[in-house]
């Protein structure tokens, strides 16, 4: 069921109407739909680079304020909407990890979930719920995902068609590790 929803995704990155449906899924995966936005935006993107930053700054828009539409969830409607929404992605047991993580870590866990591939809509969720800053989340989710979705198009800007293969089989894996990389600066920072 996944695989034939990724692909009715990429189909409508050729729409007449794919920068509205991109925003709509950008929107829809920072607070419920599977599929990221990715499977359109990099299509998108390869058939016209010159609106690669216009692109991505649909897809930080819209998924920011589908944060804020997930933020909300957590806040006034997680156990009618979004513990089920944690159930179906299977991370009942790690969402109470998290909700301890949010306490210490605020700011810096937005950031990462973010940037990574991590399912952005169970921490959206998870931010209304702990009630982290408002302010503070969206902060958080400008700059993780304006950066996540920057890079994904200034890659296919800057090196077209040939990165498409690179970003598909290895931007998760690049990612963790620029994140890991990341936190391991803020922790160095903390401790010295």
């Amino acid at each position: 069921m996944l695989r034939k929803l990724y692909d009715w995704v990429m189909g409508l990155a050729a729409h007449k109407r794919a920068q509205w449906i991109l925003a709509i899924v950008a929107f829809a995966e920072s607070s419920f739909f599977p599929i990221p936005p990715d499977a359109m935006l990099i299509p998108m993107t390869l058939a016209n680079r010159k609106r690669a930053w216009r692109y991505a700054f649909i897809c930080t828009v819209a998924s920011v304020l589908g944060g804020m539409f997930g933020y909300a969830i957590g806040y006034l409607l997680f156990d009618s909407i979004g513990e089920p929404l944690v159930a179906f992605y299977g991370m009942e047991k790690g969402f109470e990890t998290l909700k301890d993580w949010f306490a210490e870590y605020g700011l810096i866990i937005v950031f990462v979930a973010g940037f990574t591939p991590i399912p952005y809509k169970v921490f959206t969720i998870s931010s209304g719920l702990t009630g982290l800053s408002f302010p503070i989340f969206v902060i958080g989710s400008i700059v993780s995902r304006g950066l996540r979705f920057l890079i994904v198009c200034g890659l296919i800007y800057w090196f077209g068609p040939p990165i498409k293969a690179f970003i598909e089989r290895y931007l998760g894996l690049l990612t963790i590790l620029a994140t890991v990389l990341l936190v391991g600066g803020f922790v160095v920072l903390k401790y010295i």
